[in-house]
């Protein structure tokens, strides 16, 4: 059996080497990116206090970090979505469905008690799996 390479994607935040994980790991046609929050190029968070804001950048982040990885959207097959406040999940949904409403991946939206910065509300991850080229 062949062995897998593995690719790391990084998107330059301070907390992964701090913590030791990479934004994106593609290993054959399969891509794995991280829990990814609403940081924006400045390593500023985006839409303080806005659960819509902050689910649409970290989207952009996402999107990023799969064309990284030779992965697309629509390449998608499953999206875990973690909410401070889970009564807003509408905010959240909106966003998700923005991108997501005809790809249609498994998905799960879990509330959690806190995110490791107290002004992210969202944190997504997504697994992706490439299409053979033949």
């Amino acid at each position: 059996m062949a062995e897998l390479s593995r690719t790391r994607i990084s998107s330059g935040t301070p907390w992964e080497p701090v913590f030791g994980y990479s934004r994106a790991i593609r290993v054959g046609n399969a891509v794995h990116v991280s829990g990814t929050t609403a940081t924006g190029p400045d390593g500023q968070i985006v839409g303080a206090g806005d659960m819509y804001a902050q689910t649409v950048q970290t989207l952009a982040n996402i999107r990023r970090a799969l064309e990284q990885a030779g992965a697309r959207f629509e390449d998608v097959v499953r999206t875990r979505v973690y909410v401070t406040d889970i009564g807003r999940y509408d905010e959240v949904a909106r966003a998700h469905a923005e991108v997501f409403s005809t790809i249609r991946p498994a998905s799960a939206l879990i509330g959690v008690a806190a995110l490791v910065d107290p002004a992210m509300l969202v944190e997504i991850e997504v697994d992706a799996v490439i299409p053979d080229a033949g």
